[in-house]
């Protein structure tokens, strides 16, 4: 499924940040682009594939997506937009939903792989932030890494909860299509293209901001109590 990437709180304009002076952080907001684009991406679209190829669908695996390798998953305009705006996509990877025994469930399972992924990756990055700072030290270099884990964690559920949005391209509209009817389904996709401007119009204008950060503040707080 073709992706779109949310960077958490950090969808300012890094043009916009050099013009400001505000170096460091620039610095910074290249970093977690970076993080995105060569560890989150690559693992949220491998869990696609690896899925799809356990539910019978060889197709991501002969085409060589089965692979930690973000260069195999990265698209070229995608990637430039994430650095550029903080979002952008990833070359989809293919599915056969023919080759599933049940190609309803066997899309909403292969959809559902990806969030899933980015719910474990915070999972451990929170369990690694609180081991770290339960350490009693004011030592720079400790403190940078738990703030890291810290933004990792984040990031990944902030990717979850969006790409659950049940808004074409999103995966979280094709987990709706095992709930909904094949014909109300149908219909809905064939507005795909008009849906998929207006998410990127509310993207763009930061409408999705407030609902999005909400939603991934209380997911941090459940998996931290875990």
């Amino acid at each position: 499924c073709c992706k779109i990437q949310l960077i958490g709180d950090i969808m300012l304009s890094i043009l916009s940040l050099i013009r400001q002076g505000e170096y460091m952080e620039a610095v910074v907001s290249i970093l977690s682009r970076c993080f995105v684009v060569f560890c989150c991406l690559p693992i949220h679209e491998l869990a696609h594939g690896w899925v799809a190829y356990k539910l019978g669908d060889n197709t991501a695996k002969n085409q060589g997506r089965l692979t930690f390798n973000p260069f195999k998953h990265l698209n070229p305009i995608g990637t430039i937009m994430i650095f550029l705006f903080g979002i952008g996509y990833a070359n989809p990877v293919p599915i056969n939903p023919n080759n599933f025994k049940n190609p309803k469930n066997g899309m909403a399972l292969t959809a559902l792989a990806g969030p899933c992924s980015n719910l474990l990756m915070g999972f451990v990055s929170v369990f690694i932030y609180y081991g770290l700072s339960s350490i009693n030290t004011d030592n720079a270099l400790v403190m940078a890494i738990c703030y890291f884990f810290y933004f990792a964690a984040y990031v990944n559920v902030t990717l979850a909860v969006f790409n659950l949005l049940p808004i074409p391209p999103l995966d979280g509209s094709r987990i709706l299509g095992a709930l909904l009817p094949y014909k109300a389904y149908y219909k809905y996709m064939q507005y795909e293209r008009y849906i998929m401007i207006a998410l990127m119009v509310m993207l763009f204008t930061g409408i999705l901001d407030r609902p999005i950060a909400f939603l991934a503040n209380v997911m941090m707080a459940f998996i931290s109590i875990i």
